[in-house]
């Protein structure tokens, strides 16, 4: 399906503001494909969106930032195998094909297994693939993994393609379950520019991780964002990211607060005094005690939040469900504790605070990060020690 539209706005499934499992900057990488010849099937997981350059071409054709397969002049149809950059449960799939109208690949169907890392096959480096075929060798080492016989995710359905950056086909998932590998079929040939996996990470988490400090916000270790105010310029996901913000397209901003006053005054404190803030609430990768936090502003010079405070909360999974369902509205809102009170920011900087600064060291499931009056952030590091909560119901 295609995005909807509702009073002329696009409305999107609620699975597009999962974490995208495949995402290239989290570990996600193509194993194989069989055919790769106008464009290779490793821009199918980039993060930045697909760019288009008219009168660029390579030796082999036009160029395309995409998966691009030759024109087909032999039975089958071609198809890639993805190793998801985290084990996870897929909520869906948004293929887009963008800049490809008279390219596209007109069907596609997607299937999945979980598999131990010691069952794949040894595959050669796949290196710059642009111009070629797969090997008889690499369709010989694939087939030992039978992904011909892996689960359906999604059914053969036809795509809709484009030729602007405008056309978005989305798929649901109904089975839950976690998933370590993906089938990408395309029928028979033909380009697509990015597949997005949306779902939540799995981790697992043994028991001697319990005595280590772990980060557990991150987006690697299962932290997801379950909700937010405004995410106008870069959606707060961003922050739980790998490694540091490349730019502030990688981090969390919110547009400009619309109630400031034409003229700004301080408190005492130096703080602000202008209304209103933006927040965004986070499900811990794994429920745990937090012992040191870390504030990451980087790139964000001219446009940091004044002040930040933390929050956090024990909820269920029918708990969460009903604050997403409301928007965390202030009538069902959960008993937050405040671990930092607000503080001050400063532009392009990383702040850390340790367990002497923290005012709460309990057991928490979420957390709430609340900007004021507005601004960006490039990430949010909240580590601490894993634990278990026996009174919260699942």
């Amino acid at each position: 399906m295609t995005a909807q539209r509702k009073e002329g706005k696009e409305v999107l499934p609620d699975f597009v503001h999962l974490n995208d499992l495949a995402c290239e900057t989290i570990g996600g990488k193509i194993l194989f494909a069989s055919d790769d010849f106008f464009a290779p099937a490793e821009n199918l997981l980039k993060k930045q969106r697909p760019v288009f350059h008219e009168d660029l071409f390579t030796d082999y054709g036009k160029w395309r930032d995409g998966w691009e397969t030759r024109r087909k002049r032999i039975p089958g149809y071609d198809w890639c195998i993805i190793q998801l950059g985290v084990p996870g449960v897929i909520y869906g799939f948004e293929a887009d094909t963008s800049y490809f109208a008279g390219n596209c690949a007109p069907r596609i169907s997607i299937q999945a297994a979980c598999l131990k890392p010691e069952k794949l096959p040894s595959l050669p480096p796949r290196g710059n693939r642009i111009g070629t075929t797969a090997s008889d060798e690499e369709f010989r080492a694939i087939k030992e993994i039978r992904s011909d016989e892996w689960t359906s995710l999604v059914p053969m359905s036809e795509l809709k393609s484009g030729r602007l950056d405008s056309v978005h086909n989305y798929f649901s998932v109904t089975l839950k379950q976690r998933w370590t590998h993906l089938r990408l079929n395309i029928y028979p040939d033909g380009g697509l520019a990015r597949l997005k996996v949306y779902g939540t990470l799995l981790r697992d988490w043994p028991l001697s991780d319990l005595n280590h400090l772990s980060d557990l916000a991150a987006m690697v270790n299962g932290g997801i964002c379950v909700g937010y105010s405004d995410a106008q310029l870069g959606h707060p996901q961003n922050i739980l990211g790998t490694g540091r913000a490349k730019s502030m397209k990688d981090g969390w901003e919110t547009g400009r607060n619309l109630q400031r006053p034409p003229i700004l005054q301080v408190d005492e404190n130096g703080t602000l005094l202008i209304p209103g803030s933006e927040w965004a609430v986070f499900r811990l990768g794994h429920s745990g005690v937090i012992t040191h936090i870390e504030i990451d502003t980087s790139h964000f010079k001219g446009n940091f939040p004044d002040t930040f405070k933390l929050e956090g909360c024990t909820l269920s999974v029918q708990e969460e469900m009903n604050c997403i369902a409301q928007k965390w509205s202030l009538k069902l809102s959960p008993k937050w504790n405040t671990l930092l009170h607000s503080r001050k920011l400063k532009p392009h900087k990383r702040h850390f605070f340790d367990a002497t600064a923290i005012q709460k060291l309990d057991v928490f499931t979420h957390v709430r990060l609340t900007i004021a009056p507005d601004g960006g952030i490039s990430r949010m590091r909240l580590w601490g020690f894993p634990r278990a909560l026996s009174h919260v119901s699942k």
